[in-house]
């Protein structure tokens, strides 16, 4: 019956993909129709590809990584974790599978949360050191994406940092190097980095993020464990998951947890493949620029403000502003977020959408706009000037933007209740 059903929610999902297949002008093509074949008054073919890691989902999973490393003939391995989680049992059951299984390793504990990108050189020269045959990678998406990063310039030794990172702040070159095997164990819910191959950093000399994204970065297999996920405290469960807006109710709730983890690597394999737009290119200054914000519940050093909250805050704003595009798909959303629409006007798809956005974040606590995070008005030519690096998502937004917009946009986000 399990199987069964399995199979039924898997059907389900390709059933959604298939009907949400992205109509946007950036993947669609009016000119294009396979030969041979007869004209049926469509004026449109689209397609789409799924790349994405091989994925293992389970309660207890993490105990066959040691089998899985013996399997690739890994003889010297690198676990890269961050201090916090180096004392969890999250890292100690891959260590005691990894002794289990003979596989020789040394422990990177070095991890920024919100990595730069002089803590990705500092992993980097780790594992230049190390000579590494395969790597592990355990916690959230600053532990993923910086063993993806150590992974690629360790495989590639000889070139310059910003080779490939993106352009315009790096030169983008595209990967042509081999890169060692590396399994992705994640213990948060929200950045689906164990299926994609984007590594988000801040690059602190333009104090804005920016990442490398390579389908060659990406993890050879992620064990999705949702018994790691009991270990997170409650703001970062909710930082890390309102990238896919993870409700927060109710802590033990086991079987919700276990199913946002694997909603979190679905949403990976979506933005993966599909990109993501405006709410992530203007999260990129919003974490770059922070002053002296810190979110509760993170044991860092530094000012801070979480990769999903700084995606989320602009949210409303950026919805109400996209809606016009698609008003029928801006709706369903606010619809499968519990709004009710069924006398909804078309013009009013942008804020029915925001008004569902912001009962949901208020609900869950989520700061009031970016002013609580300590930006002001003074603040928005800055925020600005940091997002117009970020082409390589803010163009694949529906609606085009300019300056002047994006400046509206920040404005909108200052307060959100």
């Amino acid at each position: 019956m399990a199987a069964a059903a399995a199979r039924a929610r898997v059907a389900h999902l390709l059933r959604q993909l298939q009907r949400a297949a992205c109509q946007c002008p950036t993947h669609s093509h009016t000119y294009s129709q396979a030969p041979g074949l007869p004209a049926s008054g469509k004026t449109t073919d689209y397609a789409f590809e799924m790349a994405v890691s091989n994925i293992r989902y389970g309660a207890g999973v993490t105990k066959e990584v040691g089998m899985d490393l013996q399997n690739m003939g890994a003889k010297n391995v690198c676990l890269m974790t961050d201090k916090n989680l180096s004392q969890l049992p999250p890292v100690q059951v891959v260590m005691d599978s990894l002794v289990k299984n003979g596989i020789n390793f040394k422990v990177y504990d070095n991890v920024r949360v919100e990595p730069t990108d002089r803590s990705f050189m500092e992993a980097i020269e780790f594992a230049k050191k190390g000579a590494f045959d395969a790597y592990v990678a355990v916690g959230g998406g600053s532990t993923m994406d910086t063993c993806k990063a150590a992974n690629l310039y360790a495989s590639s030794p000889h070139s310059d940092f910003l080779d490939y990172v993106n352009a315009p702040i790096g030169k983008g070159k595209p990967v042509s190097v081999p890169l060692k095997p590396l399994i992705a164990v994640p213990t948060t819910s929200g950045t689906g980095s164990e299926t994609t191959g984007v590594a988000i950093f801040d690059y602190e000399h333009l104090k804005v993020k920016t990442g490398i994204a390579s389908r060659a970065i990406k993890p050879t297999l992620g064990l999705i464990d949702p018994l790691h996920t009991l270990h997170m405290p409650d703001r970062v469960v909710a930082n890390s998951g309102f990238d896919v807006l993870w409700a927060v109710r109710n802590p033990d709730d086991l079987e919700a947890r276990s199913n946002m983890h694997l909603a979190s690597a679905f949403a990976g394999i979506g933005f993966g493949n599909a990109g993501v737009h405006l709410c992530h290119g203007m999260s990129y200054p919003i974490s770059g620029l922070v002053k002296t914000y810190k979110a509760k519940d993170y044991n860092v050093d530094h000012p801070l403000v979480p990769h999903g909250l700084s995606v989320v805050l602009t949210s409303p704003a950026v919805f109400s502003f996209t809606a016009q595009m698609s008003p029928e798909r801006h709706l369903e959303t606010a619809e499968i977020l519990g709004a009710d629409t069924h006398t909804a006007r078309i013009p009013d798809a942008g804020p029915i959408l925001a008004d569902t956005l912001r009962k949901f974040l208020f609900d869950l606590d989520v700061d009031d706009g970016l002013a609580s995070i300590g930006y002001s008005k003074a603040d928005i030519p800055a925020l600005v000037k940091g997002t117009l690096p970020q082409e390589r998502v803010t163009k694949l937004a529906p609606r085009p933007q300019s300056e002047e917009d994006l400046s509206a946009l920040f404005e909108a986000s200052m307060k959100l209740y």
